[in-house]
């Protein structure tokens, strides 16, 4: 009992810090609130521990306190983010950064909290105009030669969590001895230290003009455009989750040569929410369930969906008694695996020095498939990173021709430096 006690005081110190003017009315509020509640689950929940940065940046249940995301925890982070980048390239001027964000509710406020605070440091932050695909965050770092990215997104978490994902200069997230340096950093930072007031002349917006380089780079993701031609109208049906999907995905498709693109209305959406779904990940078959009804509607050949951010796919094809199933992530790089080695061989394009990866985690099939066709495969730890870092490694040597892990993601080129699944998907249909 006493232990709760002193866990309740330690709260209830912590909490009146955030009674200062240094916040606005409203989060003084909420905390007022959960301090004069006399259940005080809310208030430890809030301010037990801070929200730990780590080496995949943020992730956590929005409101205010310590343990939330709020533009507090997100001003706090960047401060520490900038201060890194400003000792990791000393001197060097015209420093820049991304900064993206999905449909989460909140988003758009971080992404703009985040973008002020870089630029409030003499940092450029490109940032873009409104909600767009991790995959393509992670192009535009290096497409604008910038020295790192923020994309705020909590990925596929349900609708109270957002998150932080922060990126290094090679469009990968952040890898030793970066991510250990941000971290020291961030936790150096006190609240007074942030600075919030933009400096208008650092922040440009971007847009269309990306969107378009992306898309030309998605295009080179493509092995046949015989098989597209001849298949043109696969009857495809595409649900966005009310995410950054929505507009790029069938764009893209369209740009391949798909001409049967047929969206779930309900999903396309843009909603925080997640109104259609217990929760927005395209690997519980549950989210998929508006995909497969419309696709039974319009007698679909695959259906496919993206996660809010756009980053992991879902497939789902008809098993051999014309069923819908979803085909796990196992299944799905065994495929894209299996297809690009079988028909870059067939069109002569497989070269001896072209490598595949994947994680440690994700089926030996592959190795198998890799080894009987002697190309070469590298396992690394899980997560797009160690993909990443793989590639960065054999950069101009070597040519890197698809990766993949067994939670849905897979990177069929080397453009991009995460999980992207507007290319894949593009990709999965050329396969269709």
């Amino acid at each position: 009992m006493d232990n709760n006690k002193e866990l309740i005081a330690q709260c209830e110190e912590r909490a009146k810090l955030w009674l200062t003017p240094a916040f606005d009315e409203e989060t003084r509020k909420e905390v007022q609130a959960m301090l004069d509640n006399e259940d005080k689950s809310a208030l430890i929940d809030a301010f037990y521990q801070n929200l730990e940065f780590g080496t995949g940046g943020l992730r956590g249940i929005m409101g205010a306190g310590t343990n939330r995301m709020n533009k507090y925890i997100v001003g706090m982070a960047t401060q520490g983010f900038a201060n890194y980048i400003l000792k990791a390239f000393p001197g060097e001027e015209n420093l820049s950064v991304v900064v993206g964000h999905d449909c989460r509710n909140n988003s758009r406020l971080f992404a703009e909290t985040v973008a002020a605070i870089f630029s409030a440091n003499g940092i450029k932050a490109y940032l873009f105009e409104g909600l767009r695909p991790t995959p393509e965050i992670s192009f535009a770092i290096r497409q604008l030669g910038a020295k790192a990215g923020v994309n705020v997104t909590a990925s596929h978490n349900p609708k109270e969590y957002n998150g932080y994902k922060a990126y290094w200069s090679d469009g990968a997230q952040v890898l030793a001895p970066h991510d250990t340096g941000i971290i020291e950093e961030v936790n150096k930072v006190t609240i007074d230290q942030v600075k919030f007031e933009a400096n208008w002349d650092k922040i440009q917006i971007i847009g269309g003009e990306m969107d378009y380089d992306y898309m030309t780079a998605v295009h080179s993701a493509m092995i046949d455009q015989d098989v597209i031609n001849r298949q043109k109208d696969l009857n495809i049906v595409y649900s966005a989750m009310h995410g950054t999907g929505r507009v790029i995905v069938p764009l893209c498709l369209r740009s391949w040569g798909f001409q049967n693109i047929n969206v779930v209305p309900e999903q396309m959406v843009v909603d925080g929410n997640f109104p259609t779904v217990v929760s927005p990940n395209p690997e519980n078959a549950e989210a998929m369930t508006l995909g497969m009804k419309l696709g039974t509607k319009l007698n679909a050949d695959l259906v496919v969906a993206t996660d809010p951010d756009a980053d992991r796919l879902a497939i789902v094809c008809r098993d051999d008694k014309g069923e819908w199933m979803i085909i796990n992530g196992n299944q799905t790089c065994m495929m894209f695996c299996y297809y690009i080695i079988e028909n870059k061989k067939k069109l002569g394009l497989l070269k001896p020095t072209d490598f595949l990866v994947k994680t440690i985690v994700t089926t030996e099939v592959i190795a198998k498939i890799a080894e009987k066709n002697n190309v070469e495969l590298r396992d690394c730890y899980t997560g797009f990173k160690w993909i990443a870092r793989e590639i960065a490694i054999s950069e101009g040597k070597q040519q890197y021709i698809g990766g993949g892990e067994e939670s849905f993601g897979f990177l069929p080129y080397d453009k991009v430096r995460d999980k992207d699944a507007p290319a894949s998907i593009c990709l999965i249909c050329e396969i269709a």
